[in-house]
């Protein structure tokens, strides 16, 4: 842990979050592609992951004003994507209803949390090294997120043993009496980190692992910024953490 928190004018303002976040999810999900040997497309609005029929098509908006040909292309991948497709617009700015995709949408704030100590988890928490607690991490991910496209379990195709491998890409998981009960994955790029995928087993839920497995991988972060994108149901939890909302995120979806 750090023993001082530095200025935070160096730091990103709420403002700033969605820029923040666009380029962490864009460093996460190349290095997703990557280590999954799919094509990562880069243009100055957005990064895309082509994927297979189970991964399927991830689409991360980096820019608030798409230009027509930009959005054009977005919408030319999700028609052509071989799986489910996902758009990921942290600035809500993209307006993909006008395409005739038919696409769903929601939306889920993005929070910013400045760098600070974290207290000791609860439970035993550790930088994943080894296949057996990557392919835990991967279970659990599997069943707490409902990844049917996942379905059934393939070890190594959610979480390649190159994902681990990637800069900036880390893989925590926590456990209770020695069996793997969550799992998140943290990237710090661009001075920046960031969480994705934290899970909690259905068999150890209400057991505060989320908390732990959070409080795991920021240890490795107190020294700087961090972003996230929360579910409804994750969100009081970060807010307990010290991350703030910054904005609403949109994400989009074919069915």
């Amino acid at each position: 842990m750090t023993t001082g928190t530095p200025s935070t004018d160096q730091f990103p303002s709420l403002a700033e979050a969605p820029t923040a976040q666009a380029r962490n999810s864009a460093a996460f999900w190349t290095a997703t592609g990557l280590s999954r040997g799919h094509e990562v497309i880069r243009r100055r609005g957005f990064v895309a992951v082509d994927g297979d029929a189970r991964a399927g098509l991830r689409v991360l908006i980096q820019e608030p004003d798409l230009d027509p040909a930009e959005l054009a292309e977005v919408g030319e991948l999700v028609r052509a994507a071989a799986g489910t497709a996902y758009v990921d617009d942290p600035f809500s700015s993209a307006d993909l209803s006008d395409l005739g995709l038919g696409l769903r949408n929601w939306q889920m704030p993005i929070m910013l949390r400045l760098p600070g100590p974290v207290a000791e988890p609860a439970l035993d928490v550790i930088r994943v090294r080894g296949a057996g607690d990557l392919q835990a991490a991967e279970q659990v991910v599997i069943e707490g997120f409902d990844l049917d496209g996942f379905q059934p379990h393939r070890p190594g195709e959610l979480f390649p043993a190159a994902l681990i491998e990637q800069p900036g890409v880390d893989v925590f998981v926590a456990s209770i009496d020695g069996t793997v009960a969550g799992a998140c994955v943290s990237v710090v790029a661009d001075g920046v980190g960031s969480h994705y995928w934290v899970a909690t087993s259905s068999a150890f839920r209400s057991r505060g692992v989320g908390r732990a497995v959070m409080l795991g991988a920021l240890a490795h972060m107190t020294d700087l910024p961090a972003t996230l994108t929360a579910s409804k149901l994750g969100r009081p939890l970060y807010e307990s953490l010290g991350y703030t909302v910054a904005t609403p995120s949109t994400w989009w979806a074919s069915s």
